[in-house]
């Protein structure tokens, strides 16, 4: 029997890059990571004003290495499902720490799957919010077709 992998498995962004990042000396300008993420220059500046990104400052211009291309890439995934800033932090910190990577997607399964009961709380409370103001609004369409 063959042992082939039939299934391709694809590291989620928020587990950080695979293996450490080469820095090849490739640098951004502040405009190309812009691009690149599809975010505003504020977005990138406020990143750096809270620590999650350090880009090399060249009088006042900014330039991003291959380390600030991976945190961006966790910084947006983590985002994107609803971690804070700590959390963020929390995450950027597991994935740049010494623990080995097993370790390391153990921990973030983890954080993921609290997110996920969160947001599913949330979602029950949204639910219940919408057929609250479903129920007033059909009140209001009975007294007003009267």
């Amino acid at each position: 029997m063959n042992n082939v992998a039939t299934e391709m498995v694809v590291l989620p962004d928020i587990a950080g890059p695979m293996d450490a990042v080469p820095h090849d000396g490739r640098v951004l300008a502040i405009s190309e990571m812009s691009d690149l993420f599809d975010v505003t220059l504020r977005t990138l500046r406020f990143y750096e004003e809270k620590g999650l990104l350090n880009p090399v400052r060249r009088g006042a211009r900014r330039f991003y290495g291959t380390k600030d291309v991976a945190r961006m890439r966790v910084i947006l995934q983590a985002k994107k499902i609803g971690f804070t800033l700590a959390e963020i932090r929390q995450v950027i910190a597991l994935v740049e720490g010494d623990k080995p990577r097993e370790q390391q997607y153990a921990d973030l399964r983890q954080m993921c799957a609290n997110q996920q009961q969160l947001l599913m709380e949330q979602k029950a409370m949204l639910d219940d919010q919408v057929a609250e103001v479903e129920g007033i609004l059909s009140a209001f369409d009975k007294v007003m077709s009267n």
